[in-house]
């Protein structure tokens, strides 16, 4: 071979590694008059799929349709998306950052870059005044909360927690400090009826995107089992006609895949909380298609094997990938009403708005918190104590404490209806009991823990 042949043959080569170290990305507002068109090619390798929805997930886009075909060492995704008001994308630098990391995530670009911050894990048995509890700990040990994500589900509670020294501005990294942190945080969470175990953790790297590690922290904690909450007496976890989640699986033994198909509400970033749970319970995704419909109904449906090339190969087996998929989509179910924060920063801020809805009756079912510049956007959802929609009246009471133009309502649930004066009378007379006694429970807990003097 002369040495021009041997030239050529290594820049082939060379071309080669590059084109399966680097997706090709193309974006096209011509194909479609309604949607942007994002299309990846590239090889395939596992969670590759999770990595591409995560990229346009993140920029709050939302995917109409998409077409996922892999085929022996490749695989091709198409996705229709549009922004957060429906339409086409324009802006050039969102399709640049959109190509840019798109191209990028051959290189295991999955996780969040949380330098100068303390992370903390939280998982445990939700309860009104859990997060109240939570915050006012983190404010007495002089942790500032720049950034977090709570999410509920089924009696359950995980958190993720970025803080840094309230005085210092630093991560937090004094072992005693951190033991006392993880100890009275691990005390908060038990309560006095936590039938397992609570769990808490201290970091200092993010080893992981934030919303996929809280998927993983529930998964861990089981919560897809349907249980009794231990702190209302009630069913939890059951379907309604906001968050009815119907899955199906089925084999197609000729061919070797499992065929799992999911109807649901549509919603941004239900295809990440699908792919996401399908990719950490090891199932490669060859093969998808997704729709939403007219009506706001999103089916999803997968051609899936094991990383081993197999399919699920048990009834048992079947029934659990069920339980997680309905799992994955109810837990960032919008239950209650929707409370947008935006205040300047402070430190004690989150205890005392948190503070204010438990006295209020209100618990949180899901939460964002972030701060920019010295500014705090937060976002609650909010239930009453036992899970229902809270009345405009208590909702209005917690805007006035914590200041109207600050805390604005976003969503309100539509299902109020006319009570009939009795009716009124004899819920609030029990709302005012279950008030009295969420109180004293809280104010105990705290008493407990040597953040408040009394709570008699």
């Amino acid at each position: 071979m002369g040495c021009q042949s041997w030239s050529s043959y290594l820049e082939e080569y060379q071309k080669l590694l590059f084109r399966l170290d680097t997706p090709r990305v193309v974006i096209d507002n011509g194909v479609c008059s309604s949607t942007t068109v994002v299309k990846v090619d590239s090889a395939r390798k596992h969670g590759i799929l999770l990595e591409a929805v995560q990229v346009l997930t993140d920029l709050n886009l939302s995917i109409k349709k998409a077409y996922i075909s892999s085929d022996g060492m490749w695989f091709m995704d198409v996705f229709h998306v549009t922004d957060q008001n429906g339409k086409k994308l324009t802006d050039e630098r969102v399709i640049g950052y959109i190509e840019q990391s798109l191209g990028a995530i051959q290189h295991d670009r999955t996780h969040d870059d949380y330098t100068g911050l303390t992370i903390l894990e939280l998982t445990g048995t939700d309860r009104v005044g859990l997060m109240s509890e939570v915050f006012a700990v983190l404010a007495h040990l002089d942790c500032n909360v720049v950034e977090a994500k709570v999410w509920t589900h089924n009696g359950r509670v995980a958190a993720i927690i970025y803080v840094k020294d309230s005085n210092s501005g630093s991560p937090i990294e004094d072992s005693q400090q951190i033991y006392r942190i993880e100890a009275l945080l691990k005390s908060v969470l038990k309560g006095d009826s936590d039938i397992r175990s609570a769990r808490t953790s201290v970091s200092m790297v993010a080893v992981t995107h934030t919303e996929r590690r809280l998927h993983q922290m529930m998964f861990a904690d089981r919560d897809y089992e349907r249980r009794s909450s231990a702190a209302t007496g009630l069913e939890v976890g059951a379907e309604d006609d906001v968050s009815k989640v119907a899955v199906t699986v089925l084999n197609w033994v000729e061919r070797g895949y499992s065929v799992v198909n999911v109807q649901c509400k549509d919603r941004i970033k239900l295809l990440f909380d699908v792919v996401c749970t399908l990719t950490d319970m090891q199932y490669v995704v060859f093969h998808a298609t997704i729709n939403t419909f007219t009506d706001s109904i999103a089916n999803l449906e997968f051609y899936i094997k094991h990383v081993d090339g197999t399919p699920i190969s048990s009834e048992a087996e079947k029934q659990r990938v069920i339980q997680c998929l309905e799992a994955a989509v109810e837990r960032r179910a919008s239950e209650g009403v929707r409370l947008e924060l935006c205040t300047a920063d402070r430190q004690g801020l989150l205890a005392d708005v948190t503070r204010t809805f438990r006295e209020n009756g209100l618990s949180v079912t899901r939460a964002e918190i972030s701060t920019t510049m010295g500014t705090a956007f937060n976002v609650f959802h909010v239930t009453d104590a036992v899970g229902n929609p809270a009345e405009p009246r208590i909702i209005e009471a917690v805007r006035e404490t914590i200041g109207m133009s600050e805390l604005q309502v976003k969503e309100m649930p539509l299902i109020y209806s006319q009570k009939e004066e009795r009716e009124e009378e004899t819920v609030g007379g029990v709302a005012g009991a279950m008030l009295f006694s969420i109180g004293s429970m809280v104010r105990r807990n705290l008493f407990n823990l040597g953040l408040i003097r009394s709570y008699s």
